[in-house]
Formats: structure tokens, C-alpha cells, sequence
């Protein structure tokens, strides 16, 4: 069974999580974040935090906003999806992920390697399809057998 996709972005600014993203609605969805270790860039010079706190039910339109208009250098990301107004306590397996109502979980680990499990097929294809045309890098299915993740953390 598909879990997810993985794939390598440059190490460099840009907007690679809407690129990555950008096939879906995130809109539809309030996202948490634990505030991991990427900033936003002005210029050629790193800022403040992109994520500054460990967030909680922010707003897919207050983060489409983030994403879409300003340039960031990620290091490590811990984003995760849950239906407007649900609860969203924070996912740490895959086990936790299914038996929750998050329904995406993306990872960015080393600046490079991402990592989006999602649990709609739909959804899932869109992703894999537009890292494809995107080029990203290493491009492969997550699944029950090549998943090697004994939780969904970065660090």
C-alpha cells in the first residue's frame, strides 16, 4: 500500500514547500508545526524563523500566504494537515498518523529530503505527479515495504 512520496529539493532558498504543495488545497486544512529549524530569506540573507513556535491549528490560507509570497531556506520542517477545527494533536508514528485525523504529514530532513505522507490516493497522486514535473530528484513511492521511518519526526 502507498503511504506517501519522497524526493530531494535543492539545498538552496526558494519556495519549495508550495512547489512541493502547490498540487493540492492546502486552504482546506489547518496545519501544526513544530517550529523545526528554517528561515525566511530576504535577499541573499537568512532571517527570522519561518516557523517561529511550535503552531497549532494555523490557518491553511495564513500559511498558502507564507508559503506562495516569500523565499525560505529550509532545514528541518515538520508540517501536518488536519480538517478545519478538528483537534490536532501531534503525530509522531505512522501508526499514530493512520489511527488520527492528520491527513498529510510532510517532513523535510538536512534541507534536502522530503517526505509526504498523505492519506487521501487522490491527493497522493497529485503530489507525485507535480514533484515529477518538477523534477525533483529521487522521486519514489513510500509503502508499506520500503518504508524504513520508525516515527515521523526529524530529529
Amino acid at each position: 500500500m502507498k503511504r506517501g512520496i519522497s524526493f530531494e529539493i535543492p539545498n538552496d532558498y526558494g519556495k519549495y514547500l508550495w512547489d512541493g504543495l502547490m498540487s493540492i488545497d492546502i486552504t482546506e486544512f489547518d496545519w501544526t508545526s513544530g517550529g523545526e529549524e528554517s528561515y525566511l530569506v530576504k535577499g541573499d540573507e537568512l532571517q527570522e524563523p519561518l516557523f517561529p513556535d511550535e503552531v497549532r491549528g494555523m490557518d491553511g490560507f495564513l500559511l498558502r500566504e507564507l508559503l506562495e509570497e516569500n523565499k525560505y531556506y529550509l532545514i528541518f520542517v515538520n508540517l501536518q494537515a488536519f480538517p478545519k477545527g478538528e483537534s490536532s494533536l501531534r503525530v509522531e508514528t505512522y501508526e499514530e498518523f493512520v489511527n488520527s485525523n492528520c491527513q498529510l504529514l510532510l517532513l523535510v530532513v538536512d534541507s534536502i529530503h522530503v517526505e509526504i505522507y498523505c492519506k487521501d490516493n487522490i491527493r497522493l497522486e497529485s503530489l507525485y505527479q507535480n514533484a515529477k514535473l518538477r523534477c525533483f530528484n529521487n522521486l519514489q513511492y513510500i509503502t508499506d515495504k520500503n518504508d524504513i521511518r520508525t516515527r515521523l519526526s526529524v530529529w
